[in-house]
């Protein structure tokens, strides 16, 4: 288990719900010094912890341990899933634009 890629991905989820180190630590009921090693991947986490998290960030756990599953359809579409989940819809529309023109590129040059 990559324990610092983990903590970059937790940290990636609490900065884009805009909050602190200390926020997202008293919301799971840990210190904010556990907090910060678990993001720098100096320490591992409980399951119980890790639930916590997950549910206070509002991702599943297989989104943040993603790195470390091998990847399947299901796993793919579940991180589609989670990037575009809490974006307005016409977010969501732009964003499967956006794929569409990747693919048709990929289409046309022969990749």
């Amino acid at each position: 288990m990559d324990y610092k890629r983990l903590g970059e991905r937790i940290r990636e989820e609490r900065l884009r719900l805009h909050l602190t180190q200390a926020q997202l630590a008293e919301s799971v009921d840990i210190s904010d010094t556990y907090m910060g090693a678990i993001e720098r991947g100096e320490r591992s986490l409980t399951l119980d912890t890790l639930v916590r998290l997950v549910n206070r960030l509002g991702v599943t756990v297989d989104y943040l341990l993603a790195d470390f599953v091998s990847d399947s359809d299901s796993n793919i579409m579940e991180q589609f899933k989670q990037i575009i989940d809490n974006q307005p819809m016409e977010r969501k529309q732009m964003a499967i634009n956006v794929l569409r023109t990747i693919f048709a590129y990929f289409d046309t040059e022969g990749a």
